[in-house]
């Protein structure tokens, strides 16, 4: 990890990860159709570039996960916006299954050139394969899980749980490929890892929670500033110092040590927390659309 406080850049590239990459090389020619999973809060930063180039030229279906926890009119934006790449895209929330019904018939049409390709040469039709692909902690096992029916693959909230190669059979019609989440070597735009720390992307034991904090604070009291009010019971306008912000949310949530000092750490896992789960609202981080060509 690189850390200095004007230009944050987050690394973190496990050695499973490096070997999963490798393994996704080598898989790839197994599959019809590319399932790449991102954040709808963040649909461009937690696009992968490396996938391109793993899949090359086999369909792809974006799939927009937790769109629930994303603002509705920006997710139909970038939706519009893959698709003008020439890509499959479809809004979904794997916890509760919305979208899914959708995903599935994109991802069938996305095989039917293959499938199609195969009965010609005088294969019997099989069931379509697909890869499932993204970045850690963006929902890939809970997709599987909500499309089985059951808890059947491992999950868990910390990035980097799943590990190996896993086929699971959702109906006659289609198997998955799952793959263990893959960020790429060395993120460059400082921007783009700091969404990735908030959002949960990255392991939250190799940045500096202060740092990150003290920017999402500033993204949130410059966009937001009515949600941390409510939310916080906070009155408007809100201090332009983030610290000074930080002090105050923490006051109003009971982040008391002795003394009356506030608890800034605590302060900040709870921000942090809500956030991810939902309970400051809908959030869009990435709104900066792409030059269309």
């Amino acid at each position: 990890m690189e850390n200095s406080k004007d230009n944050m850049r987050i690394n973190w590239f496990p050695g499973h990860m490096a070997k999963a990459q490798r393994m996704m090389r080598e898989h790839v020619k197994l599959v019809d159709v590319v399932i790449e999973l991102v954040d709808a809060r963040i649909p461009l930063s937690s696009a992968n570039p490396v996938i391109a180039d793993i899949i090359e030229n086999k369909p792809r279906v974006v799939a927009l996960n937790k769109a629930d926890l994303a603002e509705t009119a920006w997710t139909e934006r970038w939706i519009e916006t893959f698709r003008s790449q020439g890509l499959q895209a479809v809004a979904i929330d794997s916890m509760t299954g919305k979208g899914t019904k959708a995903l599935i018939s994109k991802v069938e049409q996305g095989a039917s050139a293959a499938i199609a390709k195969l009965v010609a040469k005088g294969v019997r039709p099989r069931a379509v394969r697909a890869m499932i692909l993204g970045i850690p902690n963006v929902g890939k096992s809970s997709l599987i899980n909500r499309l089985l029916g059951s808890a059947t693959v491992r999950t868990a909230d910390k990035p980097g749980v799943t590990r190996g190669k896993q086929w699971i059979k959702v109906s006659n019609n289609l198997e998955l490929l799952d793959t263990p989440g893959v960020l790429w070597p060395k993120i460059e735009d400082p921007s783009v890892a700091l969404r990735l720390a908030i959002t949960g992307a990255i392991n939250d034991e190799v940045y500096d929670l202060e740092q990150v904090m003290a920017k999402f604070l500033t993204m949130l009291r410059e966009d937001y500033s009515e949600r941390l009010s409510e939310r916080y019971k906070l009155t408007l306008p809100l201090p332009e110092d983030s610290e000074e912000l930080l002090r105050l949310i923490g006051s109003k949530r009971g982040c008391l040590r002795s003394g009356g000092v506030v608890d800034c750490d605590k302060a900040r896992k709870i921000i942090l927390n809500e956030f991810r789960g939902g309970k400051l609202g809908q959030f869009t981080l990435d709104r900066q659309l792409p030059d269309r060509e």
